[in-house]
């Protein structure tokens, strides 16, 4: 699935969508919520650190949840995230999304690549 999104009801209905999608494949609650939070983090560190839109892709692939998002203009991230302070107002949402998946990568066209473990319901 792919989406370009300019703002955040747009990425609201498409993480609507991603997780129906995921749902209807009987991914599990606990899968489906990293997804989401991934999605949501780097999709707003888009909107907060780049001029334009998001451009965010999603799929299944075996058992793994691959999500994709890229920028209007190229941001790359840290390779090591680490945590701010719990009363910090920012700086958690890379370590976040690094504690929830199995990799996160950066691509060499400006996109980061998340892959998530796919649990699926019994």
């Amino acid at each position: 699935m792919k989406f370009e999104l300019d703002n955040y009801e747009m990425l609201s209905r498409a993480m609507e969508e991603f997780c129906s999608f995921l749902e209807a494949l009987n991914v599990s609650e606990e899968s489906i919520f990293n997804s989401k939070l991934v999605t949501s983090e780097l999709v707003s560190n888009v909107f907060q650190h780049s001029e334009g839109s998001a451009f965010l892709s999603g799929e299944l692939e075996q058992d793994k949840i691959c999500i994709r998002v890229k920028g209007t203009k190229d941001f790359r991230p840290p390779e090591k995230s680490t945590c701010s302070d719990v009363y910090a107002e920012s700086g958690r949402g890379l370590y976040l999304v690094d504690s929830v998946s199995e990799e996160r990568t950066y691509l060499g066209d400006g996109a980061i690549r998340v892959v998530i473990k796919a649990h699926f319901k019994k």
